[in-house]
């Protein structure tokens, strides 16, 4: 069994960019705890960039993505090996893993993650994984790696996932501004969750806040993975929330796990378009679980290739997401049409235009 724990930047960096050694030292005996007891750890690590600024001595995270994957490249190597060492010394071995926003939305790239993380717990090597700034093209994009470390929790099937922050977890309201916050200990439905105000604020050096790991909670908990986030500061919480005791605040898990193609589908393979469908194609597609015939289709909205994610919409609102398979000029030429019409105008066409295995609700 697998625990994933992720260290937000605010658990890997003081307030001057300096790494907090204690925390880590901490954290590290716990991981080397749990590891010589027989669990298997991953974990995820955010911190590069805020490394980088203390050794260039930057006064302010950088905006510019150049400059962030500048930073990064510099930060990462001190950052491995601040976990290395610790680890090593209590006789446990690491490994850095490097992973981008790409390798978890392409399906192989995913496969092949999946397949490399599992070698190294085979061998019993701790992997210290973290998003690779240095190649991201568009954006530093998995929110302070809370996602990330969802996506790995799913991608392993681990038994647990541990987000460790600088709070004690999540509060009805901002304790930094609410006098009257008090601590949520479990959320079992995400729809309490709208009782509860939670907010965006992040340390100088993260890119995350409460919001992006509730989000990254409800992930996880669709895959049938229970989340606790609570105060990676506080000597043994992760060992504390490793054994199931009381910290922090625990999202229990969803009751009916989601087939693993359908989780990657879901969170982690991007959209490239829109199909807007008439509601009675929406209403088959909910309550009977069918393919989506292009007889229903009465939109296609942006461009995008047979084989590319798309998004079911009705009304404005989103049904579902699936693999389309058609490109957009073709979905334009058919839509709307039965099944035997389609046959006519492209006779080696496939009768979905999305089907039943490759379409997740949202």
């Amino acid at each position: 069994m697998t625990v994933v724990a992720k260290l937000g930047s605010s658990i890997v960096a003081d307030g001057a960019g300096a790494l907090r050694s204690a925390v880590l030292d901490s954290v590290c005996g716990q991981v080397a705890e749990l590891h010589q007891g027989g669990e298997n750890v991953v974990l995820v690590t955010s911190g590069a960039i805020a490394r980088g600024m203390r050794l260039l001595e930057l006064e302010r995270r950088p905006s510019a993505i150049d400059e962030m994957q500048a930073a990064s490249a510099v930060g990462q190597g001190s950052l491995f090996r601040a976990y290395e060492e610790r680890l090593d010394a209590r006789d446990v071995h690491a490994a850095q893993v490097l992973l981008t926003s790409f390798d978890m939305s392409a399906r192989m790239h995913y496969l092949n993650a999946r397949q490399t993380l599992r070698r190294l717990l085979d061998w019993r090597v701790v992997p210290v994984v973290n998003e690779n700034d240095t190649t991201a093209t568009d954006e530093i994009t998995f929110g302070d790696n809370d996602f990330l470390s969802a996506q790995v929790a799913m991608l392993l099937e681990a038994r647990l996932l541990v987000l460790l922050t600088d709070t004690p977890g999540l509060h009805t309201a901002d304790p930094r501004t609410s006098s009257e916050a008090e601590l949520v200990e479990e959320v079992k439905s995400f729809g309490e969750l709208q009782r509860y105000e939670i907010g965006d604020e992040t340390s100088a050096f993260g890119s995350g806040g409460m919001r992006s790991k509730v989000a990254a909670a409800e992930m996880a908990s669709a895959a049938g993975i229970p989340v606790v986030v609570c105060d990676g500061t506080e000597p043994g919480s992760l060992a504390a929330a490793a054994r199931g005791e009381r910290v922090g605040t625990r999202f229990a898990p969803h009751p009916e796990r989601t087939p693993s193609f359908k989780l990657w589908l879901r969170y982690a393979k991007p959209s490239r378009g829109r199909i807007v469908v008439d509601e009675g194609a929406a209403r088959v597609l909910c309550e009977r679980g069918s393919s989506l015939l292009p007889v229903g289709i009465t939109d296609v909205e942006g461009e995008f290739a047979a084989g590319d994610a798309i998004e079911v919409v009705c009304d404005s609102e989103v049904v579902g997401k699936g693999i389309v398979n058609y490109s957009a000029a073709e979905l334009g030429r058919i839509k709307g049409l039965k099944s035997a019409q389609v046959l006519e105008r492209m006779p080696n066409a496939s009768e979905e235009a999305v089907h039943r295995d490759y379409f997740v609700l949202t």
